[in-house]
């Protein structure tokens, strides 16, 4: 049994859980970061918490703060892999909002000059290439303090 809430008909839950392979930059006691599969840019990542809250009003304190301790590291380490023109940071609440898969994550997203602001890809990226990019964010993401 898992110590963190899960959803069975969620994919972040899935891959959490190890049952879909996923392209991972890290993982800690409560989070994973991971390559966006339908990115809308070159190194589109996501954090996501381990356990199962579908979004900000129902993530606990502690881990929505160590979330975006990541989220920064993780742009960090983006700006230092890509030398994107911009980054950006997103989050969704709500179908509404534009939120598609009901598990809170965080969007970290290059952007360059000229490019379209567009959130969610269309097109699933070849999974060796995700794994190309986990690799060198991972290497970026562990150099940048804390």
């Amino acid at each position: 049994m898992s110590e963190y809430p899960t959803a069975d008909d969620c994919i972040f839950c899935k891959i959490v859980a190890g049952d879909v392979p996923a392209a991972l930059i890290f993982e800690d006691d409560n989070l994973l970061g991971l390559m966006d599969a339908f990115p809308s840019s070159r190194g589109h990542a996501l954090v996501i918490p381990k356990g199962h809250y579908p979004d900000v009003h129902a993530m606990p304190p502690a881990i929505l703060a160590e979330c975006s301790l990541a989220v920064q590291r993780l742009a960090r380490a983006a700006h230092a892999t890509f030398e994107p023109d911009g980054i950006s940071i997103l989050q969704f609440n709500g179908a509404a909002a534009g939120q598609g898969v009901f598990h809170y994550h965080q969007h970290v997203v290059p952007r360059w000059e000229g490019q379209d602001w567009q959130a969610h890809g269309e097109q699933q990226a070849e999974h060796g290439e995700l794994l190309d990019l986990a690799a060198s964010l991972r290497k970026a993401y562990d150099a940048v303090e804390q």
